[in-house]
């Protein structure tokens, strides 16, 4: 729901939806049909992180992001019936902010229980625990080079951007601090399992 919502208000997403938007925008598809691919291309480049196919993590991984991709893509669609990018200025960016902490919060859940996770949290989890001395926030920065670099070759190729604002700028500097702060606060018994 939170990707969902920061993808309507088009204040700006986390990096990895915002790179899939102007993906989607570049190459005339589906957001949900991009945010599969995207994530298909992550679970390779964790196999690779990793040095092996574990299959059940890479299985995990496709089963979380089927349903993911498209619930994004749905609910977004969903949400711009309400005219909620008709907001004003300022109770649209509270709202897309909200938007930037329920994501942060979501991982935070979701990475603890540690069951099966979307590729793109389950790279922030790799990086964060087999490089990173457990630092969430590094882990968060060092994760995000990738979508950044996505966005950036597709402003270079299409002159425009989407999804990039004021969201993706508190996405960049506080997703980490906001999982971070959820590991510490929500649900404050569930702790790190099967790293």
């Amino acid at each position: 729901m939170g990707n969902a919502l920061t993808v309507s208000l088009n204040l700006g997403s986390a990096l990895w939806t915002a790179s899939a938007v102007n993906m989607s925008h570049l190459f005339k598809m589906n957001l949900g049909n991009i945010l599969l691919l995207e994530g298909i291309a992550v679970i390779l480049a964790n196999a690779l992180l990793l040095r092996q196919f574990d299959w059940h993590r890479m299985l995990g991984n496709l089963i979380f992001m089927i349903p993911f991709s498209y619930l994004v893509s749905g609910l977004a669609h969903v949400l711009t019936v309400f005219h909620i990018q008709q907001l004003s200025v300022v109770p649209a960016v509270i709202l897309d902010i909200v938007g930037v902490m329920m994501i942060g919060c979501g991982i935070s859940i979701y990475q603890r229980i540690n069951l099966i996770l979307h590729p793109n949290d389950d790279l922030m989890q790799i990086l964060r625990f087999r490089f990173l001395h457990g630092n969430a926030v590094l882990a968060s920065l060092t994760a995000f080079l990738t979508p950044i670099l996505i966005i950036l070759i597709c402003v270079l190729i299409q002159h425009q951007i989407w999804a990039v604002n004021i969201g993706t700028v508190v996405a960049l500097l506080f997703q980490g601090t906001f999982i971070a702060l959820s590991d510490r606060f929500v649900f404050k018994k569930l702790k790190h399992q099967r790293l």
